[in-house]
């Protein structure tokens, strides 16, 4: 049951950011270079906070049911330089670095970071793997494909696109954890629901972190 949802919640993420204006750029081919910054510039200010709502949620989660606290930290692990890279992709379109790690949220990034913390504060907030399958399926399904088409179009270099071609390989060996932990034993219905619910929430939360690029 759970998996069917979390592929229904998934497919209508992916076709509601087909009507994402910086979504549909980059598909089309219109992406302007500073369209590229001002993307690399939000979401450096939402990645950067991605390790910590992990740690949190990790933290808050019993001992006895270890298993599932691992998944939460071994993606700590790897989301750990997502932002260092983000910057250094800016950086390497001839912007400062201080610009970037100056920046502020976006309206929907505010959203977003909130509700992951509020999350991840509560007792065993497992349902935090529905964030994990969204973010995670972004790395894994849409990233690459991403960053390689902004490369062409931008006519850029590898290191000004490695955030996202890099998710594409990384973020393979994520979802395999995350499969593990949504097949573990102590899952029931209820927390299924949960999970299902969180996903939801991320899904339309990140889509209006997209929609609300420089809206500060």
């Amino acid at each position: 049951w759970l998996i069917r949802e979390l592929a229904q919640v998934w497919i209508d993420f992916e076709s509601n950011l087909l009507k994402v204006p910086i979504i549909t750029k980059i598909h089309d081919g219109k992406l302007s270079l500073e369209d590229y910054k001002l993307l690399l510039l939000d979401l450096r200010q939402q990645v950067i906070d991605g390790s910590q709502w992990i740690s949190r949620a990790a933290s808050n989660i019993d001992i006895e049911i270890f298993e599932l606290r691992s998944a939460f930290i071994k993606h700590t692990a790897a989301e750990h330089k997502d932002y260092q890279m983000l910057e250094r992709n800016y950086e390497k379109l001839g912007e400062s670095i201080k610009t970037i790690q100056e920046g502020e949220k976006n309206i929907g990034s505010v959203a977003l970071s909130s509700f992951m913390f509020q999350q991840a504060s509560k007792p065993n907030p497992i349902d935090l793997l529905g964030s994990m399958f969204i973010i995670e399926g972004i790395g894994k399904r849409l990233a690459a494909f991403w960053g390689e088409m902004i490369k062409d179009q931008l006519s850029l270099t590898d290191d000004q696109v490695s955030f996202f071609t890099y998710h594409g390989v990384a973020d393979e060996n994520h979802f395999h954890n995350l499969e593990k932990a949504i097949n573990h034993p102590l899952m029931d219905i209820d927390l299924a629901k949960r999970i299902v619910k969180t996903a939801k929430t991320t899904a339309r939360l990140y889509q209006m972190q997209l929609e609300e690029l420089g809206n500060y």
